[in-house]
């Protein structure tokens, strides 16, 4: 992954000026969305299964790169419009019911002598042409000092965002965020149609491992996207003014997330690399896989 830490860093110097001097549009690259109704897609999402997909983690914190392990968990499930919560029955929903893209987003490392677990959930319609914008994310961290847990809810045109944390300066706050694109909901994109992905200049509100773990407001910022297309992978960049975060994905269905980095300013201005690099899949029911004999599995992730 060396060479896309090199290619971010030249973004970032070259992008970081146009994003405060000038106003040129995102190519949002919208279009019909087709991939989702082929069979290839249906075969693979529809089947009753998950993808479930392990990293091996570099996570910056505390000026250090600590080892860890992360894991993207991709599922189809039916979604309550109203609710934005899981239907229990979805052929009785009716017009309540949508199928989203549920991505479940876990972190695992360790700092000196105590553990961080992190987990997101974001909740994508499969049809993004009929609903554009993702309608929920949900955040949750503990570590030994205590935990904080973020909730986005979409209502119309703004997030209802409730924050809970045990530092001070953050405190249990709720306040609402005009509708933008999510970072968070950028991964789910890449699954059901990467070329929607915005390029140029848009706002985004940035995903909240980040801004937790920085300790940053949550609002709207300008950022740069950026997709580059390879004969060996496809990449997509979000450049913001002081970050920067590159996601490495095959070039063909089902176009399942190979890595990523983000680099970013920590604490002193520090520059500062996170990384993941793939190591294990593994497509199963996991939800059905609960007793101890199913533990087995756990190694085809190389997970402890």
């Amino acid at each position: 992954m060396a060479s896309l830490i090199i290619r971010t860093t030249f973004l970032i110097s070259l992008i970081g000026i146009s994003l405060n001097s000038c106003q040129k549009k995102a190519n949002s690259n919208s279009r019909a969305i087709s991939s989702v109704s082929t069979p290839e897609f249906a075969d693979y999402w529809y089947a009753g299964k998950a993808e479930l997909v392990s990293y091996n983690l570099k996570q910056s914190r505390y000026g250090e790169v600590h080892d860890g392990k992360a894991v993207l968990i991709f599922v189809t499930e039916p979604f309550s419009k109203n609710k934005q919560v899981k239907l229990d029955n979805g052929e009785a929903a009716g017009d309540d019911k949508q199928t989203v893209l549920k991505l479940n987003f876990t972190k695992k490392f360790v700092t000196g002598i105590y553990p961080y677990s992190m987990m997101l959930s974001t909740f994508t319609p499969v049809e993004l042409n009929k609903y554009p914008n993702t309608p929920k994310v949900t955040m949750s961290s503990q570590e030994w000092c205590g935990h904080v847990f973020s909730q986005m809810n979409l209502k119309k045109n703004e997030y209802e965002v409730s924050s809970y944390s045990y530092f001070e300066q953050e405190g249990d706050v709720k306040f609402d965020l005009g509708k933008a694109l999510l970072e968070d909901e950028i991964w789910n994109r890449i699954r059901l149609d990467y070329k929607s992905l915005p390029t140029g200049e848009f706002d985004i509100i940035p995903g909240l491992f980040h801004t937790r773990l920085l300790h940053k407001n949550l609002k709207a910022v300008r950022v740069q996207g950026v997709l580059e297309e390879t004969d060996s992978a496809n990449f997509y960049s979000l450049i913001y003014t002081d970050r920067a975060l590159k996601i490495e994905f095959e070039n063909t269905f089902p176009y399942k997330i190979l890595g990523w980095e983000e680099e970013f300013n920590g604490l002193g201005g520090k520059k500062m690399i996170t990384s993941a690099s793939i190591d294990k899949t593994l497509n199963t029911d996991y939800w059905s896989k609960h007793n101890s004999k199913d533990k087995y599995l756990r190694d085809s992730l190389n997970l402890q």
